[in-house]
């Protein structure tokens, strides 16, 4: 890998470019859906007929690799960051569907009675008095999961959902060693400023 061939610049920027896009949209489409399933999933706030099935429902998501998903949406959709997408979005709910559940689960009791002793709506009772107790944990395990599947894409090029991982790959089927080395180091570096903002974020929440 050395020395580095800087030729792939143009490849570096638009596959990063690629990977940020696939790791934000699948983890703000992971979010969307695994926040109003984790209200469903807690013990505390739904029947049992009701939290067991989603509760089952998550764990079965989470018990699939995040590749076996990227390949079985890269045979559904085609190649290119949308399977990429999906499989993050969908590996995101069963994880962070999970982290609701439990942080609802482990809520102060009280403020919540107390608002209904009042007549308020569920949704009131859900956003004065559930909301504020969850949601600095709630945006810190956002932050968390963000983090992994920046990580996490970077390889879903493997199977061609695009990105990094897929230049990575091409360029080693190919012995371009000094283009994958730039790629590989874009990779780490890519990683690290994730890591680095989702502890800005931790930090100020918590």
């Amino acid at each position: 890998m050395v020395p580095p061939d800087w030729s792939v610049w143009d490849v570096l920027w638009r596959a990063s470019i690629e990977t940020l896009q696939t790791t934000i949209a699948g983890t703000f489409l992971g979010g969307l859906f695994a926040y109003p399933l984790g209200i469903l999933a807690a013990s505390n706030w739904t029947p049992v007929w009701i939290h067991l099935p989603v509760k089952g429902a998550m764990a079965f998501i989470r018990s699939i690799p995040l590749l076996i998903l990227a390949l079985l949406f890269v045979s559904a959709v085609g190649l290119g960051p949308f399977p990429g997408v999906l499989a993050i979005a969908v590996h995101s709910v069963g994880v962070l569907g999970r982290f609701v559940a439990e942080e609802i689960e482990s809520t102060d009791p009280r403020p919540l009675l107390a608002l209904q002793g009042t007549g308020a709506s569920s949704v009131q009772i859900i956003q004065h008095g559930l909301i504020p107790q969850v949601l600095p944990q709630m945006v810190a395990h956002l932050a968390i999961r963000f983090e992994m599947n920046l990580r996490d894409s970077t390889i879903l090029g493997l199977v061609g959902a695009g990105g990094l991982g897929f230049y990575v790959f091409l360029y080693v089927k190919q012995f371009q060693w000094e283009k994958t080395g730039v790629l590989c180091l874009a990779i780490v570096l890519l990683v690290f400023a994730g890591e680095f903002v989702s502890w800005q974020i931790r930090k100020r929440l918590l």
